[in-house]
């Protein structure tokens, strides 16, 4: 703890500087699961890449102290010794404790457990004018609950005390065939009500076939059971496996996953982008290929590719939180206007409300606490044309909200700054960022928000003309994109 307490001395200090002179900073953390392009100015950074330990195992409270930038597959693997796991873990690896609470995550056991911050006891926080405060249920509740999901705009976020559950070695998987949007809805309801029942989540691999996977932990295989992994290069990508086991039969499919393989099952391939990735170089999609390029087709090499080739601009990676009533109606509009296959479903629970407070389901979850919601999640390639491409994304933006429902900011966002507060309570972020001493810090709107002009500006000259045509030449920025991981080796915003 000297060392952490040393470490976070001189974080305070440099946000006392920054205080002092009013100066907007941001957080420098060393890697990045958004899509979002960041610029950084490196004399205007608080640099906690360096806060990535799991300091200590309470192994009869079930709790572990972590500072924010332990990524999941560190804490898992450092939890295992003591039969302990974290009860929601973010599905790709290289996503940190921090970005899980300041960015919102919900996965598999969120139907039952919540988003990642419900998991969170206390935390340890550096304010905006260098104070060092703890916060929780009991101390300074409103920070507690106002600090998950606003992006780290309150202030750095230093230490977590983490709720825990215990250890089993296996998941015991079970994959349901559904034939329609409306079976598919149904059966992942129905799934999330039975006993016992740790993980639920679901692949559409087109309007009328997919699959809802049901899972649980389990200390032991049957002797008549089969053993799946989908960690190694041999093994197969997850959603593959799936639809050829299970989508064409009419009888759930059982089959056992060491919890590791189950908890980063969609870490190769990125669920199912990485495709995208060898239509582009028009290289084969089969077992060898995916075998032998690997290396390339984990999240964290594929985030870093991302964002040097700057295809982020490119593709349409959106989560999307709906209210059951509607998702049926907003997938068959996905399906219309833009036909990405497979798409992702996770029923989630909402629990204490969503960060920054949105007008979610038109208020309906602020007053009845049985409205079930799910995360669709639509990734795929959007137009070539720019002004094309904030088009779509601004009318997906657009049918969320006339659907009831809000979109993850840890993706490009589209929205004017009317647009985004009319969705999100200004009134009450004003308020805990003047009574934090905030205000000088770029609000949530500022980090999350696409400077469309600024990239349109970039053209104008003739020189920019030229560096925009050559770089948008196929294979230019994809090809840079794939050196930048070989050279570097390194999952890095900056060096």
């Amino acid at each position: 703890m000297d060392a952490h307490a040393t470490a976070v001395a001189a974080i305070s200090s440099r946000v006392q500087h920054f205080y002092a002179t009013q100066t907007p900073f941001r957080l420098y953390h060393g890697s990045t699961n958004s899509t979002q392009h960041r610029k950084l100015d490196r004399n205007r950074i608080i640099d906690t890449s360096g806060l990535n330990h799991v300091l200590s195992v309470d192994t009869e409270k079930k709790t572990c102290l972590v500072e924010p930038n332990v990524a999941m597959d560190e804490l898992v693997d450092a939890l295992t010794p003591y039969g302990l796991l974290p009860p929601v873990v973010m599905e790709f690896p290289g996503i940190t404790v921090g970005g899980g609470f300041s960015g919102t995550a919900g996965e598999s056991s969120g139907f039952k457990e919540g988003f990642f911050d419900a998991t969170v006891n206390w935390f340890e926080i550096v304010l905006p004018d260098g104070e060092v405060v703890c916060a929780s249920e009991n101390e300074r509740e409103d920070l507690f609950r106002g600090a998950a999901g606003t992006l780290g705009t309150l202030g750095v976020t230093t230490l977590f005390e983490l709720r825990l559950r215990d250890y089993e070695p296996f998941v015991e998987l079970t994959y349901h065939p559904v034939t329609s949007v409306s079976d598919a809805l149904k059966t992942m309801r129905g799934a999330t009500q039975v006993p016992g029942t740790d993980f639920v989540d679901g692949i559409l691999y087109a309007q009328d076939r997919g699959v809802i996977a049901t899972g649980r932990l389990v200390d032991t295989i049957p002797p008549s059971g089969k053993l799946q992994r989908f960690s190694r290069a041999q093994d197969p990508w997850f959603y593959i496996h799936v639809e050829r086991t299970a989508s064409r039969q009419l009888d759930p499919v059982k089959e056992y996953v060491p919890v590791r393989d189950y908890l980063f099952r969609y870490d190769r391939g990125a669920f199912w982008t990485g495709k995208y990735a060898f239509s582009y170089f028009i290289t084969p999609f089969n077992r060898i290929t995916r075998w032998a390029l690997d290396y390339f087709m984990h999240t964290r090499v594929m985030y870093q590719a991302l964002h040097a080739s700057g295809h982020a601009s490119k593709y349409i990676v959106q989560d999307l939180l709906l209210p059951e009533s509607t998702a049926e109606d907003f997938i068959d509009y996905i399906s219309t206007d833009f036909d990405f296959w497979p798409l992702w479903l996770c029923p989630l629970k909402v629990g204490n409300g969503v960060a920054m407070h949105p007008d979610l389901a038109h208020g309906a979850y602020a007053d009845d606490k049985t409205v079930s919601f799910v995360n669709v999640g639509v990734w795929g390639p959007g137009p070539t044309n720019y002004a094309k491409f904030v088009d779509v994304n601004r009318q997906l933006e657009q049918k969320v909200q006339q659907f009831g429902g809000i979109k993850w900011l840890y993706a490009q966002a589209y929205y004017t700054e009317a647009e985004f507060w009319r969705i999100y309570d200004k009134r009450w972020y004003d308020a805990i960022r003047e009574k934090y001493k905030a205000t000088y810090l770029p609000d949530v709107f500022q980090k999350v928000r696409v400077d469309v002009a600024r990239a349109y500006r970039g053209t104008e000259t003739w020189s920019g003309w030229a560096k925009s045509l050559v770089w948008n030449t196929w294979p230019v920025s994809g090809v840079y994109g794939v050196m930048k991981t070989l050279y570097e080796r390194e999952y890095l915003l900056a060096k």
